[in-house]
């Protein structure tokens, strides 16, 4: 399985599958990171972690825990 964790800084990937389960699986398609949905890697923290990436037009930050579980293609 390749991760959003594992993705480029600068590249466009499409979700595949959100893994995880609970609150935080729900609370990552709230925020529109659903399946076939298209995610720019923008840029990340100094020390790597988090993550800026641009979903559905607008910018979002995240915790490289929480992009271990975004299944990407």
């Amino acid at each position: 399985m390749k991760s959003l964790h594992n993705a480029a800084i600068g590249s466009t990937v499409t979700v595949v599958k959100v893994h995880g389960d609970g609150a935080v699986k729900r609370r990552l398609m709230d925020m529109g990171i659903t399946k076939d949905a298209v995610i720019t890697i923008r840029k990340a923290a100094p020390l790597g972690d988090p993550i800026e990436i641009t979903v559905r037009g607008y910018e979002l930050t995240l915790r490289k825990k929480d992009t271990a579980q975004i299944e990407i293609a």
